[in-house]
Parts: C-alpha cells; structure tokens; sequence
C-alpha cells in the first residue's frame, strides 16, 4: 500500500477518533449546563431588580434592528432601566430609528450620545467608554443593536449579581441567518459549533472566564477593577477579554441559560470569508493553546479523508458512522436542546460542509494576522488591533 495514503489514512483516523471524543465531551457539557440551568435557585429577595443601563453602541440601520431594540422596551422588570445608545455622528442612519423608539415607548428612559472621540482601533469600545460616563446606574448591560430577548431578559440576568463575587453575567446566543447559504452556514456554526466549544470549555474548567458578545452584564465597580473599558479599546475580542480580566480580578463569571438572537447578514460568499476569518483569529489569539486543538472538532472532514484513503474500507465507514452520528446528536442537543433553534434541524444537512470550511478557516487563520472589520484592516497581534496604513 502506499505510504503516503497510509500515513494520511492514521492522521486522518486519529484525528476523527479524537473528534468523536470531543463531541461525547461537548454532549456531557451541554448536559451539565442544563442540569445546572434547572437546578432551583435559592430564593432571592423580591426586592433585589436593581437600576440597570442597557448600552447599545449603533452603527447604520440594519434591516431587523428595530425588533431588537422594541424587544428592550418591553420587559416585565420591577426595577427601573433605561436604553444608552451611542453614535458616531448624529448623521448616522440609526438616530431616526431611536427617535421613532422614544415616541413609541415614551415611559423608556432613552438616552443618544455623541461619541465623537476615537480613543483607539476598536470603536465600538470607544464608543462604550463615552457611553458608560452618561449610563445613571451601577449595574450595565452591554449588547450589540440587532440582539433580540425575551420580555424577562433583564430579570435573569441580574439575578446572579445577587451575589455579590458575581462580577459578569452572560448569555448564549443564535443567528436568524437571512436567505443565503452562506448566512445559513454560518448561522449552523453559530449554534452547533461555537456554543459547543463554550460549554465543553466550561464543563473542562468547573465554569467559564470569558464572556460572549450577545451579553455582557457588569457593574461599574467590577469595571473599575480592572480598568474600565479604556483598557479594552485596541482589543478585537473585547467581550472574551472583558470576562478573561474580570476573572483574573477575582470576580466570578455567570454562564446563564437566557437565550438571545442575533440576525446575520445575508452574505456573499466573500462577505462570509471575511467574517468567518476575523473570528477565527480572534479565538486564536484569545485561545491560543486551545486553539490548536480546535482543529480535530470538526470531525466529519476527517472521517471522510478516513474513508478516502482506507479505499472506503470497512473500518473507515464504521468510524464516519459513528462521527456522523455523534455530530448530529451535538448539534441536536445544544442547538436544538439548549438554543431551541428551529433552523438546525433544517439544516442537518449542511453539517459536513459546515464542518469543512470550519477546519479550511482554522487553517487558514495561521497564514497571516490580518483581518477586514468594517470595511476597514488592520493587523492583529496579542489580541489588539492595529490599523494596516
């Protein structure tokens, strides 16, 4: 036989055995995550519904921004909150759709800010830290403008901070992809590979010190531990880096069972490229022992390379039945099982295509530190950004 198909064919199956046992481990995680969620919570006091500021950095008008925002408006929370929204010019798109917010849901206290100071590569950040000077209450929320939650939203989520080592608390989340195969895909990665990593990192670790993006729930005395935001404004990953120093700091971080939406543009396939490359990057850098081994999760491309270079012999097809099966039940169990995620099970079908392009963009993410983040691109380097002049 030859050699170099003998050797392909070892990597390969060692590589798709590894794969099948990350997804027992992820399916033990996604277990232990729900078992935890339903656990009964000790009782709190009714009065515990603290002043919270939800900060919404804005950019532009994107087509289901609005149900998100109107989503923040109508919660059933004792307590008082109100909407900070930051913008870089009172030119942009989003302004008359707050405007059209504050006349709809006049008892909302709303605020709009001007942030006209770019004080460094992450404006979004930039945008917090100007933001965060008008916000009236010691707990916040940070999440991005298109995020959609439910009418108890807040309620969960400040209930940890009842607790007073609690000095994060995050979400999982899922993307209503639009009608493009590549929203689709990614949309699919979103819910069955991404969250997967997260709760097999948090079953590993006896919990989680990073935070996800779809929510980040802090008070302004945890953030004065570590810097506030100023020290986050040239870091790509800021809401990974947030929860990562707010744990180093000694606070603890709360993964909680409240599920978000997100809508995902309807991307070409160029578009996808770019957006599934920052992302890679940005888990590389944040996660970079990790990261290495991220490459025998994607399990479906390397049975099939099993398969292919065993000349599809018995064992092979065997083991890509095996992977098959314990990919499918990963992705039935925390896209469908934690996310409730109505598009997976239409989508099972894209799983291996998802999973190659999943092992093309880990591979392709140690070719260069460069990435295109709206419109514009800088080079990466220890998680901070730098434009490229």
């Amino acid at each position: 036989m030859d050699p170099f198909a003998v050797t392909v064919e070892a990597v390969a199956g060692g590589m798709t055995a590894a794969g099948i046992a990350y997804s027992a481990l992820a399916l033990a995680g996604a277990r232990s995550f729900l078992r935890d969620s339903n656990k009964t919570a000790p009782a709190q006091p009714r009065e515990f519904s603290p002043g919270v500021s939800i900060l919404k950095p804005v950019k532009g008008l994107d087509p289901n921004m609005y149900a998100g925002l109107v989503s923040h408006c109508q919660q059933r929370y004792a307590g008082p909150f109100e909407l900070v929204f930051g913008v870089n010019s009172l030119e942009d798109s989003a302004v008359s759709a707050l405007a059209r917010l504050r006349v709809e849901y006049p008892e909302v206290p709303i605020q709009l800010i001007e942030c006209t100071e770019r004080l460094g590569s992450n404006g979004k950040v930039s945008n917090l830290v100007q933001m965060l000077r008008a916000a009236k209450y010691e707990y916040v929320i940070v999440n991005d403008s298109d995020i959609v939650v439910g009418p108890d939203y807040l309620t969960n989520v400040l209930r940890p901070f009842a607790e007073h080592k609690v000095g994060l608390v995050t979400v999982p989340y899922f993307g209503r992809a639009s009608d493009t195969l590549w929203s689709r895909l990614e949309a699919l990665g979103i819910s069955t590979d991404f969250l997967a990593g997260v709760l097999t990192a948090r079953k590993l670790e006896g919990g989680i010190s990073f935070g996800l993006g779809s929510t980040l729930a802090t008070t302004k005395t945890a953030l004065g531990t570590i810097g506030g935001f100023e020290t986050l404004v040239n870091q790509l990953a800021d809401d990974y880096e947030l929860g990562a120093r707010l744990h180093k700091a000694g606070w603890k971080i709360e993964l909680i069972h409240e599920v978000v939406a997100t809508s995902l543009p309807a991307y070409g396939f160029r578009g996808f490229c770019d957006h599934q490359l920052r992302w890679s990057r940005a888990v590389r850098d944040s996660r970079k022992a990790g990261y290495v081994g991220l490459c025998f999760t994607y399990v479906l491309p390397w049975a099939l390379a099993t398969v292919l270079a065993s000349g599809c012999s018995l064992w092979s097809v065997t083991l890509l039945s095996v992977a098959l099966v314990m990919r499918v039940a990963v992705a039935l169990q925390v896209g469908v099982g934690v996310l409730r995620d109505a598009q997976v099970l239409q989508d099972l079908w894209l799983l291996p295509l998802r999973d190659c392009f999943g092992l093309f963009f880990w591979a392709w993410s140690y070719a260069s530190n460069t990435i295109v983040w709206r419109g514009e691109r800088f080079r990466l380097k220890d998680g901070e950004l730098a434009p490229v002049r």
